[in-house]
């Protein structure tokens, strides 16, 4: 068992944290100089809230994401990385309390970061425990617990992480007040929907192909089945019933018609005849229309209906793309790569989906005010839109690269024999799952394929283990 004096700066990490959680009010800040109406006070954004920003930003958006991937893999880096990430967010919690300049009134940031800072914790203890090893009497029970709850909540995290993160911006500058909270949460909340979705088309992409292929199910099930649900959300909620029909109520209710209508239809059409799962055009075709009708909403600032059509044509190219992908690059296969890897036109839906969300989530009416007082052009603000998407593009192929190169070893190619195993004492060789997989089906094939049809039919080098085979001995 691990001594558990080694484990003394995590259990010091630990009190800091649930110090800082019972003490989050101790802010000092005088709130006199926040003028009567405002939410926040005329002073600039000082060093030691930017550099908080900074750090709270790489610790939650890209150090702990990184070692939640590690972990999954049980990668030895995992611990190291994660406590380092600890410390950071410690310092950047300090530095949020400390900073000068800005005040702010109370606000959703101050108040969601507890939630964070107390789910840290209580990662904290999980791994702690967790390394301790103990796996007898008792504990064994309390074992699998932590183990299913580590798992959950580091997987939780980067959600929490990203809402906290968007929590931060609107209040920072002052944004979702009053009559403006409405539009706020549909911005943001689409905007990050799309994000999502964009995010687990990469998943799917590059390492869900195996489980996919578990579920026998088509992705358009999935997408179309999300849609209908989402559909019928917004028949519902975008006008108040029985009231009367106001702004754009008709186009967002309609909306949400041709959403669950057509999500209904791609659910009935990813299955074939005989139950197998198969691949349609319906969630391409949805978002291309969302996007037509985005790019034609009307808007009360002329920035605003431009960064609105940006948006809008953008996720028609997702759209588009997405059938052309489905319909005539894979021609209603998963994937056409031999070796794992994705098709190069497969990356471009989920990026415009990237961009779409963050263009969604920067078009509401404070910021294009904001931006239109500043003279800034809808071609620089929309430029510095796409860069963001880029950029956190980058960041999931990372991670996901990351999660590749550790979660499983390459598997050889079919054609290429491996050397066999040396017997056991008892004389029998041990065969892999993939090599019983490969003897089967050679078994199977054996008495249907002519000396003429081996020639011509090598067979197909396989993937990389990712998306073919769950695990390799």
């Amino acid at each position: 068992m691990t001594s558990f004096r080694s484990h003394g700066a995590p259990r010091l990490a630990f009190a800091g944290l649930l110090l800082l959680a019972t003490n989050v009010s101790a802010h000092g800040h005088d709130m006199s100089a926040i003028e009567e109406g405002e939410h926040m006070s005329a002073e600039p954004i000082d060093s030691i809230l930017w550099t908080h920003i900074i750090l709270m930003t790489v610790t939650f958006g890209i150090i702990f994401p990184a070692g939640m991937v590690l972990g999954i893999t049980r990668n030895r880096w995992h611990v190291p990385t994660q406590a380092f990430g600890t410390v950071l967010a410690l310092v950047g919690y300090f530095l949020g309390h400390m900073h000068g300049g800005r005040v702010f009134a109370h606000n959703i940031h101050a108040s969601f970061a507890n939630s964070l800072m107390l789910m840290l914790a209580v990662q904290i203890v999980f791994g702690i425990y967790l390394k301790f090893h103990i796996t007898k009497g008792f504990h064994g029970k309390i074992r699998k617990v932590a183990v299913y709850g580590h798992g959950i909540v580091g997987k939780v995290m980067p959600v929490v992480s990203w809402i906290q993160m968007l929590f931060g911006g609107i209040t920072a500058l002052g944004f979702c007040r009053g009559d403006h909270l409405g539009q706020c949460l549909a911005h943001f909340i689409m905007g990050s929907a799309f994000i999502g979705y964009g995010i687990l088309l990469t998943i799917m992409m590059l390492v869900g192909q195996h489980w996919l292929r578990s579920t026998g199910r088509s992705q358009e099930f999935f997408d179309s089945a999300v849609i209908a649900a989402w559909g019928c959300v917004n028949t519902f909620t975008e006008h108040r019933w029985g009231g009367p029909w106001v702004a754009n109520d008709i186009q967002h209710t309609t909306m949400g018609v041709i959403w669950w209508a057509a999500g209904l239809t791609g659910v009935w059409l990813s299955r074939k005849r005989d139950g197998s799962p198969k691949r349609n055009f319906v969630p391409g075709f949805v978002i291309a229309l969302t996007g037509w009708a985005m790019s034609a909403h009307p808007q009360h600032i002329p920035l605003s209906s431009m960064v609105h059509t940006a948006f809008g044509y953008t996720l028609m190219a997702a759209g588009i793309s997405r059938i052309i992908e489905v319909a005539f690059v894979l021609k209603d296969a998963n994937t056409i790569s031999a070796d794992g890897d994705a098709n190069s036109w497969q990356y471009i839906p989920p990026f415009l989906l990237y961009a779409s969300g963050f263009l969604f989530m920067g078009a509401t009416e404070e910021q294009m005010k904001l931006v239109s007082d500043a003279h800034i052009t809808h071609v620089s603000y929309v430029l510095v839109i796409y860069s963001f998407a880029f950029l956190l593009f980058l960041l999931t192929n990372v991670l996901l690269h990351l999660y590749a190169v550790n979660a499983v070893p390459t598997v050889p190619p079919k054609d290429i024999e491996a050397p066999r195993r040396l017997p056991r004492i008892n004389g029998h060789h041990r065969n892999t799952p993939s090599r019983q997989i490969r003897d089967a089906e050679e078994f199977e094939l054996e008495g249907l394929m002519s000396d003429e049809d081996e020639l011509k039919s090598p067979e197909s080098p396989s993937t990389l283990g990712r998306n073919n085979e769950s695990r390799v001995d």
